[in-house]
């Protein structure tokens, strides 16, 4: 399923293939978040020309509308929001632990009320398996337990020994055709309950194995340090997946770490509040400055938008609520992510990749207000 083609000398990057039902997908790559079987503001056409490989699909959000009996009806998730590429859907496991305002852990699962319409809802590894086996998704992820980052040590003890224990009844549930499970390792920001974790959720021998936790509104330095703390005990020739993060500029500095797949609802998001995302970091386009700029959001870019429009026109209209102008940012922010993977690729290939690593943090300047919107919940994206 993943092929480890090569390794880079000065860092830890990677350069692989990860081979699904629906194709073969090139890593490091971003995957587009596509919580409600779209990925916000944009349509497949646009997702394509932008480079997209493989998308994101919500396990809690979907089974809730439109309901599953609709998705088979449709045939499936990909027939149903007609993307022929491959999908990853999530557990549900962090929306059920950030949306539910009134739940209960129990053995198999957790109870909780919808954040719809308060319904009793009850989801644990055989239902999230079950779910995402009708869905039909190439990689389906393992039902776990996300505390907060600054839960308690025996509130982040209890998530492991659930995420062990729920991932092994994953395991057993039947799969739907040529679909691959990853398994999913925790422990917050303490190395011997990651290392702990990974050593019990790795000789499961699942498909490829992600890091959660991360990415839920701890300060950067320490995401870095739960990824530190978790690749050492992942298997080299398993796909590895940081769940939920980042900017561009924390995707690389994740790749330089080892880590293969990201997804991150930044680039629809920010662009939906008029942020676009460059090479030297985030900007405000609805600002002033730019009411005479006929450039475009990036020079050298050359997504559609950038092709095609200028920032002026952009900012205007941004500011009399248009939506071409969200969606033209969300077009430029999604082309610009994958396209730092694209290049990240390239330059593992050529052997230049920690030159490239090195440019383009320097460069990378972050946005506090993007930063402030990282730590926002992604989990109603």
């Amino acid at each position: 399923m993943f092929e480890l083609l090569k390794t880079d000398t000065a860092t830890k990057a990677r350069l692989g293939k990860l081979t699904t039902a629906h194709g073969v997908v090139d890593t490091p790559v971003y995957m587009p978040v596509g919580t409600q079987a779209s990925v916000k503001a944009m349509d497949p056409r646009e997702l394509i020309e932008c480079g997209t490989q493989i998308i994101l699909g919500n396990t809690y959000h979907l089974n809730i509308r439109p309901g599953l009996e609709i998705i088979t009806a449709a045939g499936g998730l990909h027939q149903f929001m007609n993307w022929q590429l491959p999908i990853l859907t999530d557990s549900g496991g962090f929306q059920v632990f950030s949306l539910a305002k009134i739940r209960k852990i129990k053995p198999h699962g957790v109870e909780f009320r919808s954040h719809l319409d308060g319904s009793m809802l009850f989801i644990g590894p055989k239902e999230s398996m079950a779910i995402q086996r009708v869905l039909g998704s190439d990689i389906a992820m393992v039902f776990d337990e996300c505390p907060p980052h600054d839960a308690p040590a025996k509130e982040q003890r209890h998530a492991v020994e659930r995420t062990i224990r729920w991932a092994r009844e994953c395991r057993e549930q039947p799969r739907a055709a040529g679909q691959k499970v990853f398994g999913i390792v925790q422990g917050g920001n303490n190395p011997a309950l990651r290392e702990e974790c990974a050593k019990a959720i790795v000789p499961m021998d699942f498909d490829g194995y992600a890091i959660g936790g991360v990415s839920v509104g701890e300060p950067e330095p320490e995401m870095l340090q739960a990824i530190e703390f978790t690749v050492p005990h992942l298997p080299e020739h398993k796909a590895r997946y940081a769940m939920g993060l980042g900017t561009p500029a924390q995707m690389l500095e994740l790749v330089a770490r080892g880590v293969d797949m990201f997804d991150c609802v930044l680039p629809t998001r920010v662009a939906r509040n008029g942020t676009a995302y460059t090479k030297r970091g985030a900007i405000g386009i609805k600002g002033g400055q730019f009411k005479a700029d006929f450039s475009p959001i990036e020079e050298g870019c050359d997504c559609y938008a950038c092709k095609n429009f200028t920032r002026a026109y952009l900012r205007h209209l941004l500011n009399v609520n248009e939506i071409l102008g969200l969606r033209m940012l969300s077009v430029h922010n999604t082309h610009m992510y994958l396209k730092t993977m694209a290049d990240a690729r390239a330059h593992l290939a050529a052997g230049t990749f920690a030159d490239y690593y090195r440019e383009f943090i320097a460069n990378f300047k972050p946005s506090a207000k993007v930063m402030a919107q990282r730590k926002k919940s992604s989990a109603k994206e």
